[in-house]
């Protein structure tokens, strides 16, 4: 194996923690060119998509099929939600707003360097130049906070595979950690707590609550997933939180793919029956997803509350995601700092002595340099150097 060597290093160098903060992904416009590419990158992972089918049967059907007719579809939906947060793609625009807002947090905690970078699982920016980028500001440990608060192996194991995969082709790795999930972290419950009674102040209470998340194939949680556990969790949480009971809310899964059983109840299969129940009042919140996104303002705020409505609903609200909000940002900046203790660079470093010792290692590196060229000579010490 060829690897990936990094020859820009000069002793004396300022290291670096660095933070990698991810998502899903987003496709690089709203067009159905843009979409295949990225469609096929996200089906293509055996996380997502797990045999059965075959590796090669799931090939054949995903480039024969499903990519010559959903990337248009899909290009569609994502058109009414792009530039709904920004310019662009709302998980893009708003996961840089997370990024700027969580670093002018975490940084102050610092008292060595700290750099940070967003990345995509699927789509730009990638997984790997991120990490690119903090290699060339010299990050020697890193710290990777996929933004699922849920642990599932479609989601959150599908980043450990992507970031630790590239590392695999690097010869001087940094120093690693990875937060799996948080998903009953009091700061999280709190904000999501938060907002719903925000959103119920301007709205009012409804006569049920759906705390509605991302869905897996029902053989995924079979064998072992546990996902939906920590959903329920979170939920359980939430609902402690605002005094709620167990009749006054209800949790469901969206999103479905394929013909497959997922796990249930199904978020637009629920809607539909509400009505028929009295239930003709509904908030819907999404507490898996950090920020909002083609399956919140797309699925959620418009195509399930179309359900809803022509179910006989007369009152349905989507309370957005955490997005950038002050008490999510400071949680998350908070997770951060309590997975980031014990390194160097924030609990009781020394910058004199650092900066010192950097010095000291800058001189007797190039005193070494020079001392091996002289007694063996430019092209034997440096054979590639022009």
């Amino acid at each position: 194996m060829a690897y990936k060597n990094y020859t820009a290093y000069q002793h004396g160098t300022e290291p670096a923690v660095g933070i990698l903060m991810t998502n899903l992904g987003t496709p690089d416009a709203p067009t159905k060119q843009a979409l295949k590419p990225y469609l096929k990158e996200f089906l293509m992972d055996p996380r997502v998509v797990e045999p059965p089918p075959a590796r090669w049967l799931w090939k054949t059907i995903l480039n024969l099929i499903i990519l010559n007719t959903r990337p248009a579809k899909s290009a569609e939906a994502y058109q009414q939600v792009w530039g709904h947060y920004g310019d662009g793609s709302p998980l893009l625009d708003i996961g840089n707003q997370q990024l700027t807002a969580v670093q002018n947090k975490v940084s102050q905690a610092f008292s060595g360097r700290v750099e940070f970078a967003l990345a995509m699982r699927y789509g730009n920016p990638s997984i790997a130049n991120a990490l690119k980028s903090l290699q060339e500001r010299n990050v020697q440990k890193l710290l990777v906070l996929p933004l699922y608060p849920h642990y599932a192996a479609a989601t959150t194991a599908s980043t450990f595979d992507a970031v630790t995969s590239e590392l695999q082709t690097w010869r001087w790795l940094p120093e690693f950690r990875f937060i799996k999930n948080y998903h009953k972290h009091p700061g999280y419950i709190k904000a999501l707590a938060n907002s719903i009674r925000e959103h119920q102040a301007d709205h009012g209470k409804p006569d049920l609550l759906i705390m509605s998340y991302h869905g897996i194939p029902q053989r995924y949680y079979n064998n072992g997933d546990p996902y939906p556990c920590e959903c329920h969790a979170t939920s359980r949480l939430v609902a402690e939180e605002l005094g709620l009971s167990d009749q006054d809310y209800k949790v469901t899964f969206q999103s479905l793919f394929g013909r497959e059983e997922w796990i249930k109840p199904y978020t637009d299969a629920t809607l539909k029956s509400l009505p028929d129940q009295g239930i003709k009042h509904v908030q819907v919140i999404c507490p898996g997803f950090s920020a909002d996104c083609l399956e919140t303002i797309e699925e959620i705020d418009q195509e399930n509350r179309d359900y809803f409505e022509s179910a006989g609903g007369e009152h349905y609200s989507y309370i957005p995601a955490l997005n950038a909000r002050q008490d999510h940002t400071d949680m998350l900046a908070e997770l951060i700092l309590q997975h980031t203790q014990g390194w160097p660079e924030r609990d009781g470093f020394d910058v004199a002595k650092a900066e010192a010792e950097r010095k000291i290692q800058a001189e007797r590196a190039n005193k070494l340099e020079q001392s091996l060229i002289s007694e063996f000579g430019q092209d034997i010490i440096y054979p590639n150097k022009k």
